[in-house]
């Protein structure tokens, strides 16, 4: 708690002047900024207690702007277990948002598709997550200070800003799917065995992110939404060798639509 009156300090000091929306932007995902009117930026290394980013291509910055007439805060490049942090530092920045005023929390994340009906390149709305991480954000001591831990998970996704999400693709002929995400330690990606395993359990996609951050969001009641670019095709019986390289030029093709989805939500919020 010390930690994060500590950071929401300095950022209001900052100039993070009560945002009302806050975004993650996912592997690859920055073509939004080019929407925001940026008031303020500041480096991860330079804000007190946060994490740094350690993947390259993960660029390291918490920006303050505006969007679509609306005051928001966005994380250019998010935090992963598999660099080394645990889930509170993954989790930090959600209760550091919650804290500088956020109301509505936007996701977005580079996933592979699991579900066979899906293309890469395309997107899906979640619908609902499985969390394969091995660990919760909330399962650390101290942490039912910030809230009941025991936070109910029956729709971790916000409905109304959901529904919104699909209108919008269908006015605007954007290729949305609705499925279910599975979270990953990662960074390696699945084998032939891991990929039929998902799919049996039910997941549409696959990723190594957004489950602890939309965990968090719902112990703070921030009502959550959140999109995968489909970067690559996890068929394991048509398997082909996939690099970042790849799932990064995928990401950049498809990112347009998902900045379309975000902008027209962030309009009408």
């Amino acid at each position: 708690m010390k930690y994060i009156q500590e950071t929401t300090e300095y950022l209001i000091e900052k100039g993070f002047d009560k945002p009302e929306i806050g975004i993650i932007l996912g592997t690859g995902l920055g073509q939004l900024l080019e929407k925001v009117d940026v008031i303020q930026e500041v480096s991860y290394n330079h804000i007190p207690n946060f994490p740094t980013a350690t993947v390259e291509f993960h660029k390291g910055k918490l920006i303050y702007g505006k969007i679509e007439g609306k005051t928001a805060v966005i994380m250019q490049g998010r935090f992963h277990l598999y660099e080394g942090y645990d889930l509170l530092d993954v989790t930090f920045p959600v209760r550091i948002m919650y804290r500088l005023g956020v109301k509505k929390l936007l996701v977005s994340n580079a996933a592979g598709a699991i579900n066979l009906n899906f293309k890469k390149g395309e997107l899906m709305l979640i619908d609902d997550h499985i969390n394969l991480l091995g660990g919760s954000p909330l399962a650390y001591k101290g942490v039912s200070k910030l809230g009941n831990i025991f936070v109910d998970m029956s729709c971790p996704y916000d409905k109304g800003m959901s529904q919104k999400l699909e209108d919008i693709a269908q006015t605007e002929k954007i290729k949305l799917h609705k499925g279910v995400y599975a979270s990953v330690l990662g960074p390696q990606l699945e084998t032939r065995a891991e990929y039929r395993y998902l799919k049996t359990i039910g997941a549409d996609a696959v990723g190594m992110s957004t489950v602890p951050e939309v965990i968090v969001a719902n112990h703070l009641k921030l009502p959550v939404v959140a999109v995968s670019v489909l970067t690559d095709e996890c068929d394991p019986d048509h398997l082909e060798p996939v690099n970042v390289e790849d799932i990064l030029s995928t990401a950049a093709k498809a990112e347009p639509n998902m900045v379309k989805l975000f902008c027209e939500l962030i309009k009408g919020l």
